[in-house]
Parts: structure tokens; C-alpha cells; sequence
């Protein structure tokens, strides 16, 4: 199972931009395997991601912004998700990963 970010490249909110460049600075920071999927890209990507995204994570009117985040098929969550388990030192957990231990330096 590979993580896979939804964004949309060509977004003109800032906001989704900076919310999108967190996730992907931390995957990367972290050495997260993942991958983008640009839905500005794909009609059938976007379709996919509205899709399964879950009902009680999808706006009342519209549809679910980027970034949404999942592993494989599995849905783990949008961007506030995301920045509450970084908080909370809960990202693996909210990624379905298991943690990694920290490296032990040999003197």
C-alpha cells in the first residue's frame, strides 16, 4: 500500500496550495514513501477521490477540497486531519503505517 496525496496543480487558492505543500514537505522530510495525484490532471482521478471520500468528511455543498489523503483505498483524511495528528505525534498512526523506531547511534 503506497500513500497517495490528492492535490490539484493548478489550484488558484493559496490556502490549498500551503496545505498541500505541508503534507508533502513532511512526507518527504520524513522519507514517507508516497504519491501525488493531481486531480487537475485526471477527470478520473477526481472522480475517484469525491467518491471515496467518506459522507461525514465531505462539505455540505460542493465537493471535498485537496489535499485528501490516503493509504491504498483507505481513506485517512483532509488537511485538518492531517495537521491534528501531526500535533499530536500521531501521523503513522493517522497514515495506517506502523512507527518507526528512532535509529540508535553506536558510539
Amino acid at each position: 500500500m503506497v500513500i497517495r496525496v490528492f492535490i490539484a496543480s493548478s489550484s488558484g487558492f493559496v490556502a490549498i496550495k500551503k496545505k498541500q505543500q505541508d503534507v508533502v514537505r513532511f512526507l518527504e522530510a520524513n522519507k514517507i514513501e508516497f504519491e501525488e495525484v493531481d486531480i487537475t490532471m485526471s477527470e478520473e482521478q477526481r472522480q475517484w477521490m469525491y467518491k471515496n471520500v467518506p459522507p461525514e468528511k465531505k462539505p455540505t455543498q460542493g465537493n471535498p477540497l485537496p489535499p485528501q489523503i490516503f493509504n491504498g483505498d483507505r481513506y485517512c483524511g483532509d488537511y485538518d486531519s492531517f495537521f491534528e495528528s501531526k500535533e499530536s505525534n500521531t501521523v503513522f498512526s493517522f497514515l495506517g503505517l506502523k512507527p518507526r523506531l528512532a535509529s540508535k547511534v553506536e558510539p
